[in-house]
């Protein structure tokens, strides 16, 4: 099945003391593109979670925040005391040369860059973390993955309605092209007798038939008819997840991926075939329908914006 590309999902746990908590939101994108926010103290982590968040969705923004909770300072970041040290003790031998009082102000040198630095764990405290985080952040990804699926359903069964009355439209404009060339052999062949009916001449049949066939000819339209019921098919296939019809299965990607972007294809397919046969259709009846398909496709080139 087809899935959205808008979902939340949001995790917790507990490490060290510390509560971690993710949240990732997926919103409309013609491609995969991450935005992640982490604190400072786990900002390696960065790459693992882009891969983890890449591996599981493959199209639209996806916006992920890890946050910190009940977390002591000293786990966060230190002081530089060597600077810190350093410039105090300057900044009084300066006082003392030019023979005045200096109040120094901790709290503004820990202002200067470099004075305060993220804390860096140890290889295996740093595992540790890595292995719980990615943990809570495939958590979270789960959640968003089953919205974007339910959402997904839903937007199968609206474009699965759209393409059912277009078959039916579709199949009353076969049964109508069928007696459109026979209407226009009767309506031409009475118009020529009442041109001719004071010239008191006779109309040849062979040629009234060549007319007819040289229009019958240029308003075909059973292949363009052909063409747009297959791709009806096919996208119907995608949306129910059909193997045969999905060629990355084959390379061992997920079913869905870039079915939003076939889809969009398709759509575009189909709305050029009814563009055909209105163009070639010369029928007040077959170009009414089209244009109710016309409608149909709008609304399914709309929705398929959504699905990844």
């Amino acid at each position: 099945m087809i899935n959205s590309m808008t979902g939340y999902g949001e995790a917790q746990g507990e490490i060290n003391d510390i509560t971690f908590t993710a949240a990732i939101k997926t919103v409309n994108n013609r491609y995969l593109k991450t935005g992640i926010r982490l604190p400072e103290a786990v900002a390696f982590l960065e790459e693992d979670i882009d891969k983890l968040l890449r591996k599981n969705l493959s199209r639209g923004t996806v916006n992920c925040v890890l946050g910190l909770k009940n977390v002591r300072s000293n786990e966060l970041f230190d002081i530089n005391e060597t600077a810190l040290q350093a410039i105090t003790e300057r900044l009084g031998k300066i006082a003392r040369s030019a023979d005045t009082k200096c109040q120094i102000d901790i709290a503004s040198l820990l202002t200067l860059p470099g004075m305060v630095v993220p804390t860096s764990p140890d290889k295996d405290k740093a595992e540790q973390i890595r292995k719980a985080v990615l943990e809570i952040i495939q958590r979270a990804t789960d959640q968003v993955k089953e919205m974007r699926a339910a959402e997904g359903a839903a937007l199968a069964a609206d474009l699965n309605s759209h393409c059912k009355v277009i078959k039916q439209e579709l199949k009353q404009i076969q049964s109508r092209s069928a007696v459109v060339a026979q209407e226009y052999h009767d309506k031409l062949k009475k118009r020529v007798d009442e041109l001719l009916v004071d010239a008191k001449l006779q109309l040849d049949e062979e040629i009234l038939a060549r007319e007819v066939a040289v229009y019958a000819d240029r308003s075909d339209i059973s292949e363009e008819i052909a063409r747009l019921d297959s791709h009806l098919q096919q996208f119907a296939a995608i949306c129910q997840g059909t193997p045969s019809c999905n060629k990355s299965q084959d390379r061992g990607l997920p079913a869905n991926i870039a079915a939003g972007r076939r889809l969009d294809f398709i759509s575009q397919e189909m709305l050029r075939e009814a563009n055909t046969i209105a163009s070639k259709a010369s029928d007040a009846e077959i170009i009414r329908r089209v244009i109710d398909i016309k409608c149909r496709i709008d609304r399914i080139k709309e929705q398929v914006q959504n699905i990844e």
